[in-house]
C-alpha cells in the first residue's frame, strides 16, 4: 500500500473501515457507494462534517462513489435556499459527489412500497391522535436510554385500528394521499410489535398528513414519509452499500433493517460512528434558527456561529476543518472535544498560509524627536517566515507612528519590558528606540510618547550588542489606512450551549468592535476572504462589509500570548 493510500485510509474510523473491508471480502458488496442524507432546513454547522467527510473518505478510499441526496420529506420546514447553501458548503469542504437527488424523487416509489407492506399485513392507517399514539408505545422513566437489548417495563398498547382489513386500509391511504383528510387525523403505521424492547419498534409511523406544499412536488401530495421510512428505502432505491449514521441512530437499526428485509429490497447496510461534540457549538438546527431569526446574531454566517457559512467568514479554511475533524478519533463514548483544541489547528493552519501584516487596533501615537520631519524610509519585512518562498514586503517608516496602548505603561509592572520611560523597546523591522517623555491630555491620559532612535539600529539589531528584550509593532501614520475590526470570543457562556435555555448562556461580549484601527497601505488590495497574520495581535481575515474606503476585518483566532497571563497573574487591568 502506498504512503498516499496509507494517508487516506487513516481518515476513515477503524470500525468503518473494517466493516467495509469485510463486506468486499465476503462478497457482501461488490462496490462501495455511500451517501450525504442533509435535511434541507438549515445550513450546515461543524457538527455535520464529521458524517459528511466519513461518507466521502469512505467512498473514496474504496474507489466508490458519494450520492448527495436531500432528505426533503418536511416541505413546512424545507427551501431551495438550504439546498443552494449545503452544496456550497459541502463543494467549499473538498467534497465531491457523483449523482444530485432527493428523496421526493423517489415518492412514488416509495408509495408503492407502503401499499406493498399494506397487502402483506405489515402495515395500517391508524386514527388515532399523536398523542394517543405515543401514550400507547410506552416510555421509559426520565433519564433512562432506550438500547437494542434493554426490555422494556410496561408493553405498549394496541390501537384499536390495528387490525384493520387490507382493503380498508388501502382505501383509505389512498384517501389520505388525495388530501381527503385533516391534517393530524390519521396515520400509516407499520405492524411490527408493541411489546418490543426498542420502541421505535412499536408500530412506528410510516407517513403522516400535511397539506403543506413542497418546495419541488408542489401540491402533489398530501402525505410525507417520516424520516425511518424514506431514509432505509431511499438507500435501496440507491444501491447505498454503507449507510454511515452518527451513534443517536444505533437504535433506527432493528427498524432499518425490517424494512429491508419485509420488502425484500437491497440489503443497504448501516454503521454508526460516535457524534463529534464540541465545546461552545450550538448543534440544534432549531436553536441555530432562533438565534437568527430573533436577531441574536448577524445571520447563518455569523462568525461566532460554528455553521460553516460563520467559520468561512471568520477566516478558517476548509483544511483546517477537515485536519480537525479527521483528528479527533473514534470513540464509542459520548466524548466531547475542547473548542480550544479545534482553535490550536485552526492556528497552525493559519501560521502556514497567512501573510504577515502590521496593524494598529488600539492607537497610540508615538513621536520620534530626532527623526528628520519629512524623511520616509521603507523597511524591509517577511511575508511570512514559515514560508520562505513568500518573499519580503516594503513597509513605509516614518517620524510619527502608531503603537499599541497595550505597548506603554507610564508605571510598569515587574516583568513589563515593552516601552515605559528611560526604556528600549524594537521596532519591528526597524530601529530600537527609547522613550524620553509622554504628553497627556486635560485628563491626565496619556496620548502621546516621545522618543529618540538610534539610527545605527536599522533592522532593530544593536551594533554593540546590547540586548533588547521587546519588539513592538507599529504603522506609519502617515501611510496607514484606516480599518474597522471584529473582535470575536464565545457566544455561549457555557460548555454545551445545547443543553442549557439560550436566553441565560449568551455572553453579552461575545463582539468587540474596533472602529479606529491602522493598518499598514500593503493592504490596501486586500480582498475579501484573504486572510493575514497581523504581527503580535493574532489572525485576521477581510469580511464582506469592506468597502474601497475602509476594509473591516475579523479576528479569526488569538496567537498565544503569554504577556496576558501574567498580567492577570498580577492582578493588572488591561
Amino acid at each position: 500500500m502506498s504512503e498516499e493510500k496509507k494517508e487516506k485510509v487513516s481518515r476513515i474510523p477503524s470500525l468503518i473501515r473494517e466493516a467495509v473491508e469485510e463486506d468486499l471480502r465476503t462478497g457482501r458488496f461488490t462496490y462501495v457507494r455511500t451517501r450525504l442524507p442533509p435535511e434541507p432546513n438549515g445550513y450546515l454547522h461543524i457538527g455535520h462534517v464529521k458524517a459528511f467527510l466519513i461518507d466521502y473518505f469512505t467512498a473514496e478510499e474504496f474507489g466508490g462513489e458519494l450520492y448527495l441526496r436531500f432528505d426533503d420529506t418536511n416541505p413546512s420546514k424545507e427551501d431551495t435556499e438550504y439546498v443552494e447553501a449545503i452544496k456550497e458548503d459541502a463543494a467549499w469542504l473538498g467534497i465531491k459527489w457523483v449523482e444530485e437527488t432527493h428523496a421526493s424523487d423517489y415518492f412514488d416509489l416509495l408509495y408503492e412500497w407502503a401499499v406493498k407492506l399494506v397487502k402483506m399485513g405489515l402495515a395500517y392507517v391508524d386514527d388515532q391522535s399523536q398523542e394517543e399514539i405515543s401514550a400507547g408505545r410506552g416510555t421509559l422513566p426520565k433519564g433512562t436510554k432506550w438500547s437494542e437489548t434493554e426490555p422494556n417495563i410496561k408493553p405498549g398498547v394496541e390501537s384499536p385500528y390495528r387490525n384493520r382489513s387490507v382493503e380498508e386500509n388501502l382505501d383509505l391511504l389512498e384517501r389520505m394521499k388525495n388530501g381527503e383528510f385533516p391534517e393530524g387525523s390519521r396515520v400509516l403505521r407499520a405492524k411490527i410489535d408493541m411489546s418490543h424492547p426498542n420502541i421505535l419498534m412499536r408500530d412506528p409511523v410510516m407517513y403522516r398528513i400535511m397539506h403543506v406544499p413542497h418546495h419541488r412536488t408542489g401540491d402533489k401530495w398530501h402525505i410525507y414519509p417520516t424520516y425511518d421510512w424514506a431514509h432505509g428505502q431511499n438507500d435501496a432505491m440507491q444501491g447505498i452499500t454503507h449507510s454511515l449514521c452518527s451513534d443517536e441512530y444505533r437504535i433506527h437499526r432493528p427498524l432499518y433493517e425490517w424494512f429491508i428485509e419485509k420488502l425484500g429490497v437491497f440489503p443497504s447496510r448501516q454503521i454508526e460512528f460516535s457524534r463529534l461534540n464540541l465545546t461552545y457549538a450550538l448543534m440544534s438546527k432549531r436553536k441555530l434558527r432562533k438565534l437568527v431569526e430573533e436577531g441574536v446574531v448577524r445571520g447563518w454566517d455569523d462568525p461566532r456561529l460554528t455553521t460553516l457559512r460563520g467559520l468561512r467568514r471568520r477566516g478558517v479554511t476548509p483544511e483546517a476543518i477537515v485536519e480537525f475533524v479527521t483528528s479527533v478519533g473514534e470513540t464509542r463514548n459520548d466524548s466531547w472535544v475542547d473548542m480550544a483544541q479545534f482553535e490550536a489547528v485552526i492556528r497552525d493552519d493559519l501560521n502556514r498560509r497567512a501573510l504577515r501584516r502590521l496593524a494598529v487596533l488600539r492607537p497610540l501615537k508615538l513621536v520620534i524627536d530626532n527623526y528628520p520631519e519629512d524623511q520616509v524610509e521603507e523597511v524591509e519585512a517577511l511575508n511570512n517566515p514559515e514560508d520562505p518562498s513568500a518573499g519580503t514586503r516594503k513597509v513605509p517608516f516614518s517620524k510619527v507612528l502608531y503603537i499599541e496602548q497595550d505597548d506603554f505603561r507610564e508605571t510598569p509592572l515587574p516583568k513589563y519590558y515593552r516601552l515605559y520611560p528611560g526604556n528600549e523597546v524594537r521596532l519591528r523591522y526597524a530601529y530600537i528606540v527609547k522613550c524620553t517623555h509622554v504628553v497627556k491630555d486635560e485628563a491626565g491620559n496619556v496620548v502621546e510618547v516621545h522618543c529618540t532612535y538610534d539610527p545605527a539600529t536599522r533592522g532593530g539589531e544593536a551594533p554593540d550588542g546590547r540586548k533588547i528584550k521587546a519588539t513592538i509593532h507599529w504603522v506609519s501614520a502617515r501611510h496607514a489606512l484606516p480599518a474597522e475590526v471584529r473582535l470575536y470570543d464565545r457566544l455561549f457562556t457555557v460548555e454545551r450551549p445545547d443543553e442549557a435555555d439560550l436566553e441565560t448562556i449568551i455572553n453579552p461580549d461575545s463582539l468587540e468592535v474596533i472602529e479606529n484601527a491602522w493598518i499598514e497601505p500593503s493592504l490596501t488590495n486586500a480582498q475579501v476572504g484573504d486572510k493575514f497574520q497581523f504581527e503580535r495581535l493574532g489572525y485576521f481575515c477581510v469580511d464582506p462589509d469592506s468597502t474601497p474606503e475602509k476594509l473591516v476585518f475579523n479576528r479569526t483566532v488569538t496567537l498565544k500570548d503569554t504577556w496576558s497571563k501574567i498580567e492577570k497573574k498580577l492582578g493588572a487591568s488591561s
